[in-house]
């Protein structure tokens, strides 16, 4: 009995042991809900991309797509001066298409970093420009009101001691060839160069509202949570930004505060991601097209309709959009992807009540044909979005008694309730069910919005 007790209690040293392993910062639920209350009431931020991949014009991924050498990429760092960078431009650009927040890369995989760091040559202030591109950066945005992230690759491409892994420009085909290539680089050094530079873009840029690290890749000849030293890293992150909202990619899943959102990237979600049966916050990032940095001959892109419903169908479940831009080596963001801007922006003048501050809407109210619903909690306002205009009569099913007022949003025009109307014409009459009289003429809004005001 005694050696069944000493196992037992060894068991549990274990499992306490291992719990508190598994957790790297303390926080009730509803103080993390508090901690992201702006991002999730905010739901539309931009991603920029940028980099000296902006000089080849054909895709951040260059060097890993064509193999390119250090020798033969330095040409693009040599000739790095962009002289029509306006940062107080791309901000105003943000704020034009409804955008809340931003993230910038501050360094990407390639290993170049846009603000003046101690610990490599490798930086912009040793370019032709010759400034701090994150300072200026953080600035404009700032002024405009705008919340500012900062992408940190822990990839880097460029470092001597970051060992060849499989996404890594030189990476070979065999064993026998990765260690032969790594033999004399040492993570270790890595690992405190990744420490470093976090600690420098957390500490010179005043308060930082997101951090997105980007990205472990676990397996054969891959980096995991050991090789970044996450745990250390995140702990490092919560110490130095307390309210900084975080992303997933440190391999840290399973660790209490070692995230904050998941990211789906490039894609949309069939409904609200879980973990662990759990509705978790989550951000889709996407393109324009099919670059995240400049591509001057990609093609691919996405027309007004697109990123519209993109938008509105992520925060239909419970989502936010990061929608990407790609600047120029000048400096300039994509005339392409200014356009695009421009016309959500119409969009989201609006209708952004629509999105901001909107969730998935209660299940207790059902999503009509070619329709997408948000909801605002606060307000108890519901937001049908029309992405193909009906003709007239528009069905609610089980909304009787529901709605207090229905109005067009962009103008405020009221819509009149009426009862359902059947096939040819013929009154049917569903005991729950109301309709909407509709304009014959579509409203001039690419997807048009109709506002209910529900009864309390």
């Amino acid at each position: 009995m005694k050696k069944i007790l000493v196992i037992f209690l060894l068991c549990m040293v274990y499992v306490t042991t291992n719990a508190q392993q598994k957790k790297i910062w303390n926080e009730s639920k509803k103080e993390k809900t508090e901690r992201l209350a702006w991002w999730t009431n905010d739901r539309f931020g931009m991603f920029i991309h940028w980099g000296t991949y902006s000089l080849a014009g054909r895709h951040e991924w260059v060097k890993k797509r064509e193999r390119i050498s250090d020798e033969d990429y330095q040409k693009y760092f040599d000739n790095f001066n962009p002289d029509l960078y306006n940062p107080q431009e791309w901000a105003k650009l943000a704020k034009a298409a409804g955008m809340k927040y931003a993230v910038i890369t501050t360094k990407h995989h390639e290993g170049f970093t846009l603000f003046d760091s101690k610990y490599t040559e490798y930086k912009v202030t040793n370019t032709e420009y010759g400034k701090d591109a994150l300072k200026e950066w953080v600035e404009a945005f700032r002024a405009e009101g705008l919340k500012i992230g900062f992408y940190y690759s822990i990839i880097d491409w460029h470092h001597p001691h970051y060992t060849i892994d499989r996404v890594h420009p030189m990476s070979p085909k065999t064993d026998k060839e990765y260690d032969e290539l790594n033999k004399d680089r040492d993570m270790s050094i890595y690992r405190e160069y990744l420490k470093n530079q976090v600690t420098e873009i957390l500490t010179n840029y005043g308060k930082v509202d997101m951090l997105w690290l980007d990205y472990s890749i676990p397996g054969n000849h891959g980096k995991g949570r050991e090789d970044w030293g996450s745990v250390e890293l995140m702990k490092l992150i919560r110490k130095l930004q307390p309210e900084i909202i975080v992303n997933d990619r440190l391999d840290l899943k399973e660790y209490a505060g070692g995230w904050d959102f998941t990211t789906p990237e490039q894609f949309k979600v069939d409904e609200w991601p879980t973990y662990n049966g759990e509705k978790i916050p989550w951000e889709t990032c996407q393109t324009f097209s099919g670059s995240w940095g400049y591509y001057r001959d990609e093609l691919t892109w996405k027309d007004n309709k697109q990123l519209l419903v993109l938008l509105i169908e992520s925060v239909s479940k419970g989502g936010n959009v990061l929608l990407n831009v790609g600047p120029t080596g000048r400096g300039e963001i994509d005339y392409r992807a200014e356009s695009a801007l421009l016309q959500m922006g119409d969009w989201m003048k609006y209708n952004g009540r629509s999105i901001y501050g909107c969730t998935q809407a209660p299940d207790e109210f059902e999503v009509p044909d070619n329709s997408l619903l948000t909801y605002n909690p606060k307000t108890k306002r519901l937001y049908i979005h029309l992405l193909d205009y009906p003709l007239q009569n528009f069905t609610l099913k089980g909304m009787k008694g529901k709605i207090k007022y229905a109005q067009f949003l962009h103008d405020m025009s009221e819509i009149q309730i009426a009862k359902p109307h059947g096939a040819w014409g013929k009154e049917e009459l569903a005991a729950q069910d109301i309709n909407l009289r509709l304009p014959v003429v579509k409203p001039n809004v690419e997807i048009p919005v109709i506002e209910i005001i529900l009864n309390e």
